[in-house]
């Protein structure tokens, strides 16, 4: 069996957090140990009492004693996962946990160390998005592919699945929105075996609560540039 940490990090998601939950429980994967690290970065709403009384669905729930943003939260997460690979999902619904399966057949058969789910890859079904969001995404992983010699289409997808120990998670200097990248960077440079499946996309508008502003594009950009020319294990 190869156990896969699974990484949700939450904060204010009272209306998503046990559907979203029951969903990843519900995956049955051939082959795979799913531990679920649940990271609460100090919700203001029902989400902790919700998770207080559903401990069947996770095996670990970190409280953070102030809101430190999703960074953060990703960090203490990967600092508690023993899995030999990592899995990151959003507490929302844009992503469908059904996805699992196809994101970790390039583990079982061709020992991938990297696995990016995209969602502008023959996908099945996408919702329609934001016109500024899609044109950021598509011009920050085309930055990622020139200077890594990579072919990704999707960087800024939530489902990043990769070998644990490509990466420390003590030696990580980003804590925002630009944390993927960091993250992605190091375990392209250590890593040997890449590979992207399709999955589905259920995108949020703001009124339902997205986070992520097209903005966020620039801190993403400078931290490739970063972590190419100065390096850090």
């Amino acid at each position: 069996m190869i156990r896969i940490s699974i990484i949700i990090p939450v904060f204010n998601e009272e209306k998503t957090i046990i559907k979203l939950l029951e969903k990843v429980n519900n995956v049955n994967l051939d082959g795979i140990d799913k531990e679920v690290i649940i990271i609460d970065d100090c919700s203001t709403d029902n989400t902790p009492l919700l998770l207080e009384k559903n401990k069947k669905f996770f095996n670990h729930l970190i409280k953070l004693k102030i809101n430190s943003g999703k960074g953060a939260a990703v960090k203490q997460g990967l600092l508690q996962a023993t899995g030999k690979y990592v899995l990151f999902q959003d507490a929302d619904l844009e992503y469908d946990p059904q996805d699992y399966v196809k994101l970790v057949e390039p583990v079982l058969r061709f020992d991938a160390d990297v696995v990016m789910g995209s969602r502008l890859s023959a996908s099945q079904l996408t919702r329609v998005y934001y016109f500024w969001h899609k044109l950021g995404n598509r011009f920050i992983t085309f930055a990622f592919n020139v200077f890594n010699n990579t072919t990704f289409t999707d960087i800024y997808s939530c489902y990043l699945l990769f070998r644990r120990c490509l990466i420390n998670p003590n030696n990580l200097e980003t804590s925002g929105w630009e944390q993927q990248a960091e993250i992605l960077s190091k375990v392209v440079a250590n890593g040997k075996s890449f590979y992207e499946v399709p999955i589905n996309y259920y995108g949020r508008t703001y009124a339902e609560g997205k986070k992520i502003r097209a903005h966020n594009a620039i801190s993403v950009l400078l931290t490739i540039i970063l972590k190419k020319f100065f390096p850090k294990n």
